[in-house]
């Protein structure tokens, strides 16, 4: 049985408005938008861009979930929303009325840690909305992830509604254990023509595949209707490990037709697919093979007719798809190698006849079960296909399927090209990007393996993609890029970076070119170069020698497994105190940290405090005031940080 919980005497709604960058965000106002629901609030779950801030008032309360991007940043779905929030004529009783809660989702290791979150909190007091529970922040460095802060706060919020807005006599908040009717279903599309063959999405395999990289065997032409996306030509998906070395980093290449601005920093999103195999696990398990290959279409359902403006579907442009069947679908559309959330399992424990595999889905859902669920999907990283697989006895309605299935979301990638690379002689525009393909064995002895980067390895040059060209955080003025900078990238996290280097040589350049003769006033560049091996990990050594004789760059490497004691990029900066002291505090110059999100960013941080301490030798500061000035750094943009 499913309810509705618009049926019936309702006067009262909730909004959910979220910023997400990566889809975190969004699952959690998701997540939110059940409980008001159950609860017996008319629910919208929205984009913060789609709303306007003063029709805020009409719902008896707005949740707003918003991660943090970039330095300390709104991530763009939420942007507009938010600089409608800083019109200088706003008055201080614009959002009289308004009721609201907000959650922010966070990465400690970020000196800016939910500022997203905070800024945006600030500002809708300062406009005079009323917060109606105390805002709640989740770090991903939780030992838990996000639910470990979460599912406290949404308790406690839970508890909070029921009190504030008690639900009328004879009714009860709707259990858990029943599901609520989807929001959006898939139907056949009769008044379309029925392909006269299957329509799988095509990926053909090449005549013959090169010896050098035989896994680069796919050819693919994207025909998703994507929005605000590029066709992107694939010119290049070369390996720059060696074959037998552990970890395989592409270097590929895109180009587009027409000439495209972008600075260093910026990103490209690709939307995965999924192979061919995984769809047909998938319908094979949920006995959708009569309907597989017939076209079908996406409709609102039951739980939307009480909104006076239907929300956004989950899947947006999904009209524009040519010949769109299920198959086609799941293959484009559907995230099925996603670790599941908590809100999978109460999904999915309402399509199963067994009770002993419902009872043990329904325990994922509860609290105190949370370390069992951490154990059974996030530190195996089990996908929703395995799940399925070992719940054999679950069968969703083909009709369900967009409502139970996570969609897939775009994955960033910094690009690595800038300055003279922008460009090819026919005018076009070229994306570099250095991607390590995610590939890794679980606790549980099973292959992992990332749905982009597997997606991105396959595919051979000619392939065409739609790709979103994002701006990232780096963003930095020509003074600061002009200037002095230090830049700290080991491994993969080395893209932004040469990006950075290419686009000071190009203004070198262009500068040479307009004054012959002249000595660019270009500052110093400083590369820590960080990997394992220099014979596998050395990334772009060949254009670091070239741009040796466009600007002043010095590059410093540190290979932590070519030596008995391991060395970091951190303990180059205590190699030379005086190096980075003259940079970076006589010259004012800039720090630009990029790569993994762990242990490294803090470990740089607290080598720079040390240095700007012992630099000059002669104890100028004390340890406070070289972390004041650090603080300051991070305040006028000359230290940022840009890690995953």
């Amino acid at each position: 049985m499913s309810v509705n919980p618009a049926s019936g005497l309702q006067k009262r709604s909730a909004l959910v408005l979220y910023a997400s960058e990566t889809g975190n965000a969004q699952d959690v106002a998701e997540e939110l938008g059940d409980l008001a629901e159950r609860l017996h609030f008319v629910t919208q779950v929205s984009e913060m861009n789609n709303f306007k801030p003063e029709t805020l008032a009409s719902h008896t309360f707005t949740l707003f979930v918003a991660s943090t991007t970039g330095q300390g940043d709104i991530p763009g779905n939420g942007g507009g929303f938010w600089k409608s929030l800083l019109f200088k004529r706003l008055t201080s009783t614009f959002l009289e009325g308004v009721n609201f809660a907000s959650f922010g989702l966070g990465d400690s290791s970020y000196p800016k840690f939910n500022w997203a979150s905070r800024k945006l909190h600030k500002r809708l007091i300062q406009l005079g909305a009323n917060e109606m529970y105390p805002c709640g922040e989740a770090d991903q460095r939780h030992p838990e992830g996000l639910e470990g802060t979460f599912i406290p706060w949404v308790l406690s919020f839970r508890k909070h509604l029921l009190d504030r807005y008690p639900l009328p006599p004879g009714q009860d908040p709707i259990p858990d254990d029943v599901k609520l009717t989807p929001k959006w279903l898939l139907q056949s599309d009769g008044a379309a023509e029925t392909p006269s063959k299957p329509c799988i999405p095509e990926s053909k395999e090449p005549q013959t595949v090169p010896d050098e990289q035989p896994a680069v065997r796919r050819l693919d032409h994207d025909v998703r209707p994507l929005p605000d996306t590029l066709k992107a030509t694939l010119t290049k998906n070369k390996r720059v490990t060696p074959q037998k070395h552990w970890q395989d980093v592409r270097h590929i290449a895109l180009t587009v037709p027409k000439s495209l601005s972008y600075s260093p920093g910026d990103m490209i999103c690709v939307t995965p697919k999924n192979f061919d195999s995984d769809v047909q696990h998938l319908i094979e398990m949920m006995g959708w093979k009569e309907q597989a290959d017939k076209l079908v279409t996406l409709i609102p359902g039951e739980s939307l007719q009480a909104l006076d403006v239907l929300p956004s579907p989950p899947i947006a442009s999904l009209e524009g798809y040519p010949q769109l069947t299920l198959r086609a679908l799941i293959t484009d559309y559907l995230d099925v190698r996603a670790i599941p959330r908590r809100s999978f399992f109460s999904a999915i424990a309402h399509y199963t006849p067994d009770e002993t595999h419902k009872e043990r889905l329904l325990e994922f859902i509860v609290p105190e079960y949370l370390d069992e669920f951490w154990d059974y999907t996030t530190r195996p990283k089990r996908s929703i296909l395995e799940v399925l697989q070992e719940f054999h006895s679950v069968r969703v309605p083909w009709q369900h399927a967009v409502s139970v299935f996570p969609i897939f979301r775009g994955r960033q990638f910094s690009i690595a090209s800038g300055g003279p690379l922008k460009r090819l002689p026919d005018g076009s525009t070229q994306f570099e990007l250095l991607i390590a393909i995610v590939k890794y064995q679980t606790v549980i002895k099973r292959i992992r393996e990332g749905v982009c980067t597997r997606y991105l390895s396959v595919l051979r040059p000619g392939s065409t993609l739609r790709v979103q060209l994002q701006r990232g955080g780096l963003h930095s003025s020509i003074p600061q890029l002009t200037g002095p900078t230090v830049l700290v990238g080991p491994g993969t996290g080395i893209a932004p970076l040469r990006s950075m280097i290419w686009e000071k040589a190009g203004l070198v350049q262009a500068y040479r070119q307009k004054y012959p003769g002249v000595q660019p006033p270009i500052g110093p560049t400083i590369l820590l170069y960080g990997g394992r091996n220099r014979t596998a990990d050395y990334f772009f050594e060949e254009d670091w020698e070239k741009l040796k004789d466009e600007i002043d760059l010095t590059v410093i490497t540190a290979f932590s497994r070519d030596q008995r004691q391991k060395v970091y990029v951190q303990d180059l900066v205590r190699e030379d105190f005086g190096l980075f002291y003259n940079l970076l505090r006589d010259r004012n110059g800039s720090v630009y940290i990029c790569g993994s999100s762990g242990r490294m960013p803090q470990a740089i941080r607290e080598a720079l405090i040390e240095a700007f301490e012992h630099g000059k030798g002669t104890g100028e500061w004390d340890r406070q005031a070289a972390e004041e000035y650090l603080l300051g750094m991070e305040r006028s943009g000359r230290y940022k940080q840009e890690t995953w």
